[in-house]
């Protein structure tokens, strides 16, 4: 039979050796002869040529009278030989080695554990918030123009950035969805705390990935474990919260300009905006942008995101 050229076949298995002995000497070795060689047929002149007769090895001695031959040993039953380990061989992998617990993955790279986003150095230079990955959490009340913003500021980066709105991601539960507006109850609050655990979970898998995210929440400063407390436990405490508060006059303007469940009654805006209150003095940045545009508040979200970054608040 013969075999495929490639790897030479395994040795039988003999006495005294295992069944794999030989076999990575062979593996390290590619110029090894697959198989047998060929029996070059003996010289002419040279002694026993007989049936199954074989030369011996090395160069032919010229013809002419052959040396007495050695003295043969008597006969007898001989002493098997102690198994020679061949050059170079490699103890056999242990066949079931314990394999290490898979890593959690997320697309393309790992998603380490626990919060992502750390605190940077207080020696590191302020980088350039335009061109890094960062991840910032956009607080308001309603109508203060967080999911615009959002969405501007995260189209306009020299890096890939996405947002991430908590009310869209809220939304995904049609059947059974808790509408606060009819009421706050176990379960709407149920249901913000999925939302947020939900968003933190996309949040590190963007930032694992190499993309910058945007949240936008309406966080309140009077619920810190709930509100901030989620998110640096969801994200990490390297996210950059910064709060959107314009006046009550132009969140009541912006409120009645939506529809469905996003829109809210005016008390319940002028309750939230006055929660929303709180965060004077709290040592986050605001920005009052009741007069600028979408594109204006960007621009200045950069710039108190540059200073954000070279001394990082505490909350």
């Amino acid at each position: 039979m013969q075999h495929a050229v490639g790897s030479p076949l395994p040795p039988p298995h003999e006495q005294g050796r295992g069944p794999h002995v030989g076999w990575a000497s062979a593996a390290h070795h590619p110029g090894a002869p697959q198989g047998p060689a060929p029996v070059p047929p003996p010289p002419p002149g040279y002694p026993g040529t007989g049936a199954g007769a074989v030369p011996p090895s090395g160069p032919v001695p010229p013809s002419g009278p052959m040396p007495p031959a050695a003295p043969v040993p008597p006969s007898g039953p001989m002493p098997p030989a102690a198994p020679v380990p061949p050059p170079h061989a490699q103890p056999p992998a242990p066949r079931h080695a314990p394999a290490p617990p898979p890593a959690e993955t997320t697309g393309h790279l790992p998603l380490p554990p626990g919060g992502l986003v750390g605190v940077p150095p207080a020696s590191a230079p302020a980088p350039d918030p335009a061109a890094t990955t960062l991840a910032v959490l956009l607080i308001g009340p309603a109508g203060a123009g967080k999911t615009s913003v959002a969405k501007y500021w995260a189209d306009h980066r020299r890096v890939p950035t996405a947002h991430i709105s908590l009310d869209d991601v809220r939304e995904w539960v049609r059947s059974g969805f808790a509408d606060p507006q009819s009421g706050w109850n176990d379960h709407s609050e149920a249901q913000y705390r999925l939302a947020r655990r939900t968003c933190g979970f996309a949040a590190r898998n963007f930032l694992a990935n190499g993309i910058s995210c945007i949240l936008d929440d309406a966080v309140f400063p009077d619920r810190p474990v709930v509100g901030l407390g989620g998110w640096k436990r969801h994200v990490g405490p390297g996210l950059l919260p910064v709060v959107l508060l314009p006046g009550l006059d132009i969140v009541l303007e912006r409120n009645a300009e939506r529809s469905g469940n996003r829109r809210l009654t005016d008390e319940e805006v002028a309750r939230i905006h006055g929660r929303m209150a709180g965060w004077y003095g709290s040592g986050l940045p605001i920005i009052d942008n009741s007069q600028l545009d979408v594109p204006g508040t960007a621009r200045l979200l950069d710039e108190v995101l540059v200073r954000a970054m070279a001394s990082p608040p505490s909350w």
